[in-house]
């Protein structure tokens, strides 16, 4: 969310807000490269801002902030090798109805689908299931402009030594204009969600990833209850959308857990009470339709949030010694801990670099107090070799992250030779990096 009249910004969440010297809102990639230029002659620092669905400070600054709304759509398609190159401002939704309509589709995608397409690819978002990596896998090029203002192409076959650097670099190495995804022809899925004891659940954990094209779950604080949601395809016989579900995720679920969200914010004593409720309203249900329209999940209640990645064989423990440490602390929390798996990839600032990953996500109402919950449960993150998702909240630490990620000093080296002069750094940066 921007404000012309003072040049400031927030995100989403409104846990970051900055107030610049200017907010440009190029339309055309040499008015990118122009204000780079301009940035780059007169030492002024810039950040590029897409949906603002980060929780930390990535795109906070107070020199130069650009916005690349204007720079949507799809440039190109080349169905010989189903590849297609897309605007970096498109957002994940439009780019999902775009491809629909060219008979494409993305291989996976999350369950918030507002973020810009270079936003998500820049900070590791992800979805589930054990086959797939995060989005950023997806992409097999990406033409952008560096410090100096030149553009320059990025791939696996050109500038080939900055290609795993780029294809997740929190904004830190250059100003991404379009972003060549790999696709797939699109397809229709089925979506079924549904309660079981939590012991079931950890019990199947295995056999449930397995055997479901995507899988995750929701535990549900201070009970025995989780909600289980799969994706599985819907075959070649077509089925019909239920649009009849938008209103009752909309209305209905996003609606009454606003009020309970709000009753533990006014009597954060009531937040077991509150979770015990919400895992009682679980609905057994089944979904189908076009892959792009079932992967997103309306949320409209605001939030805090805290997701790492720990190996994939750690999730089963991870989440006992949460609901160990919970039990021993009680936290005041209703909303569910969220649950998926990663595929492990090869790109340098992942946080499913060469593992499979479990991800487990915590969030906090906004306005009630997150900082003791977080805290702890971050604790049990970093013992299991935990790394943080770059968009969401954590305390990490440059000398942890170069233990963390085998591959850090080797981004700084590509950094340092891409933007000698930090100019797409801010200060939060400067100090998670330790970047003088």
């Amino acid at each position: 969310m921007f404000s012309v009249k003072t040049n400031e910004w927030k995100n989403w969440s409104e846990t970051v807000m900055s107030r610049s010297e200017a907010f440009r809102h190029p339309k055309t990639v040499n008015e990118i490269a122009a204000i780079v230029a301009e940035c780059n002659a007169t030492g002024k620092k810039i950040r590029v801002v897409g949906a603002g669905h980060s929780f930390t400070p990535l795109a906070a600054t107070s020199e130069v902030l650009v916005s690349l709304k204007h720079l949507t759509g799809i440039d190109t398609i080349d169905r010989e090798q189903d590849l297609v190159t897309v605007w970096a401002g498109t957002t994940l939704k439009d780019l999902g109805e775009l491809l629909y309509k060219e008979g494409y589709a993305m291989e996976n995608l999350g369950d918030i689908n507002v973020q810009s397409i270079a936003g998500a690819i820049s900070t590791g978002t992800h979805g589930t299931g054990i086959n797939f990596g995060s989005i950023s896998t997806q992409v097999t090029m990406l033409t952008v402009i560096t410090a100096s203002g030149k553009q320059m192409e990025i791939a696996a076959d050109k500038n080939a030594e900055f290609f795993q650097a780029s294809r997740i670099s929190l904004g830190m190495l250059c100003v991404i204009v379009k972003v060549q995804l790999r696709v797939i022809p699109s397809h229709q899925l089925i979506s079924e969600t549904y309660k079981t004891p939590l012991n079931h659940c950890l019990a199947r954990l295995d056999e449930l990833k397995q055997a479901n094209r995507h899988f995750e779950f929701f535990w549900f604080p201070y009970t025995k209850t989780v909600q289980i949601k799969l994706m599985n395809s819907s075959g070649t016989n077509r089925q019909p959308d239920k649009k009849g579900s938008t209103f009752n995720k909309i209305v209905i679920e996003n609606g009454a857990f606003w009020l309970l969200s709000q009753m533990c914010r006014m009597q954060p004593r009531l937040s077991k009470t509150a979770s015990n409720i919400s895992a009682l309203g679980i609905p057994s249900a089944k979904e189908a339709g076009n892959s792009h329209a079932l992967y997103a999940t309306p949320r409209l209640v605001k939030f805090y949030e805290m997701e790492y990645s720990v190996p994939a064989e750690r999730m089963r423990v991870v989440l006992e010694d949460i609901q160990y440490v919970l039990e021993n602390q009680k936290f005041a929390v209703h909303f569910p801990i969220e649950c998926r798996y990663v595929k492990g990839d090869d790109i340098w600032l992942s946080p499913a670099y060469q593992r499979d990953s479990a991800y487990i996500a915590v969030h906090m109402y906004k306005g009630m107090e997150f900082e003791p919950y977080f805290n702890a449960m971050e604790e049990i993150f970093q013992y299991h070799g935990g790394r943080p998702h770059w968009g969401k909240m954590h305390n990490m630490t440059a000398q942890k992250l170069a233990l963390a990620y085998p591959k850090f000093h080797d981004f700084l080296h590509v950094r340092a030779k891409l933007d000698p002069n930090g100019m797409f750094l801010n200060a939060y940066l400067q100090k998670l990096f330790a970047v003088s």
